[in-house]
C-alpha cells in the first residue's frame, strides 16, 4: 500500500485559476514540456483527462511552478505486471502468458497470448 499520497477524484480543480503570469518562472522548462507531451500520448487511452492536459498544454512557452503543480495532481505512475506460465497448458503443453499496463489506476493496455 502507498502511503503519504493524495488520492484526488478529478485530474484537475475543477475551479482552477492558471494563468500565464502565476507563480514563479520554471528554470527548467523542458521537464513540464516532456510531462505535457506525455500526457498528450496518454489521451488517446484516457480521455478524462484531456480537458487537464487542453488546459496545462496552453502554458508550455512559459511554465511556473504553479503550472507544475497543477500537472502533479494528475497521476502519471505507470505501473505494468506481468506473469507466464511455462508449458502451462496440460494439453499442447504451450506457454500461456499476459501482462496489464496501468497509469494511475486506469489500465491502458493488456496483453494474453498462448
Amino acid at each position: 500500500m502507498v502511503t503519504g499520497c493524495k488520492p484526488v477524484s478529478t485530474p484537475i480543480d475543477p475551479n482552477h485559476k492558471l494563468a500565464n503570469d502565476s507563480g514563479t518562472l520554471l528554470a527548467d522548462a523542458s521537464y513540464y514540456r516532456q510531462l505535457v507531451g506525455k500526457l498528450i500520448y496518454v489521451t488517446f487511452t484516457r480521455p478524462d483527462i484531456s480537458y487537464a492536459v487542453q488546459i496545462l498544454s496552453q502554458y508550455m512557452n512559459k511554465p511556473t511552478d504553479i503550472h507544475l503543480q497543477a500537472i502533479h495532481r494528475s497521476s502519471t505512475q505507470l505501473r505494468a505486471f506481468s506473469d507466464s506460465d511455462w508449458a502451462g497448458c496440460p494439453d499442447t503443453r504451450r506457454s500461456v502468458s499476459g501482462l496489464c499496463i496501468f497509469l494511475g489506476d486506469s489500465l491502458i493496455t493488456w496483453k494474453s497470448k498462448k
